[in-house]
């Protein structure tokens, strides 16, 4: 018979815990966002080379989609970084990252060779990519952000 044991740690190693946890959630969301930021940047200084680069999978309004990713990279990159809105923007930037690897990366479609090597490594380095979404969609920004602030933590009183 299985038997269940609760342990009560005292609140302050509960809180130095989580204290710990919100800084590795900060860095690495602020880490995690660079490569998006980066890519958004680069894509807004070129857009006519984003839209002809959109274009030659045969997307419709390359440049309309061309403006709207360098937008939703730079935007959801900063958002994730300043931790503000950060689940959505997350969710946003993980379904944006399976669509791109999609059309991007689409390795099954290539001879073999380094070519098709390099599509799959970055359609896996996607999917990777958007495991690491969902789990910062899941937990949220963490204490050191624009959301934490506006959590409202409470401890079930015991009984």
């Amino acid at each position: 018979m299985a038997s269940t044991y609760m342990v009560r740690a005292p609140d302050t190693d509960i809180r130095a815990m989580a204290g710990v946890s919100d800084v590795l959630l900060a860095i690495g969301r602020i880490v995690f966002a660079v490569i998006f930021i980066s890519s958004g940047l680069e894509k807004i200084m070129d857009l006519p080379s984003t839209a002809a680069a959109i274009g030659s999978k045969g997307l419709p309004m390359p440049q309309v989609l061309a403006i709207a990713t360098a937008a939703l990279e730079l935007g959801g990159g900063l958002l994730i970084v300043l931790g503000w809105q950060t689940r959505w923007a997350a969710l946003a930037l993980a379904v944006f990252t399976l669509v791109a690897a999609y059309f991007f990366h689409d390795f099954w479609n290539m001879p073999a060779g380094t070519e098709r090597a390099d599509a799959m490594i970055h359609a896996m380095k996607n999917l990777s990519i958007f495991g690491g979404f969902l789990m910062l969609a899941a937990v949220g920004a963490g204490r050191y952000s624009l959301d934490g602030p506006c959590t409202v933590h409470t401890r079930p009183q015991a009984a």
